[in-house]
């Protein structure tokens, strides 16, 4: 039995987790006293999460009950991309959307950091919007996985169809 080793890299978000999370938090905004009356609200509008109220400090507190709740659900905020409140009219608005997948650019990063870091013999192949990380070895494929879980990436990682 010769045969490699191999895992896959992805970047994967439960979805039910995420409406989970937001249903939680736009009840926590009705309920909140501090939230009465600045029209605060946050709602998905197609992909993306639309968070709104009448001044950028109420609509940033709206983002971080948001973001207490997705934590407390297990999904990682670097899988969150807010942008930065804006005006609009009379109210101030934030659009975030939830980040699915390895960018091509942070793909070719991560095979660079398994190449020069991580045990010889091991290859990282790029698959799409995903990696698949092969060795004839299953001690330098757990190595791998130890190095990247160590590593400061900007994208939340998990590691799935280890065989």
């Amino acid at each position: 039995m010769a045969s490699d080793s191999s895992f896959d890299v992805v970047s994967k978000v439960d979805k039910q987790e995420v409406s989970n999370a937001l249903n939680q938090a736009q009840k926590e905004v009705s309920q909140r006293y501090d939230f009465r009356g600045v029209g605060a609200d946050i709602a998905f509008s197609g992909e993306k999460i639309l968070i709104k109220a009448n001044s950028q400090e109420r609509a940033l507190a709206v983002l971080d009950v948001f973001q207490s709740k997705l934590v407390k659900r297990g999904i990682s905020l670097k899988s969150l991309d807010a942008g930065e409140p804006y005006a609009s009219g009379k109210e101030y608005r934030i659009e975030a959307s939830i980040k699915e997948g390895i960018a091509q650019d942070q793909a070719k990063k991560i095979s660079k950091l398994i190449r020069d870091e991580g045990p010889k013999g091991v290859k990282a192949t790029i698959q799409g919007d995903e990696l698949r990380v092969s060795s004839k070895s299953r001690d330098d494929l757990q190595s791998v996985i130890a190095l990247l879980k160590g590593a400061d990436l900007e994208v939340d990682l998990q590691f799935v169809n280890y065989r």
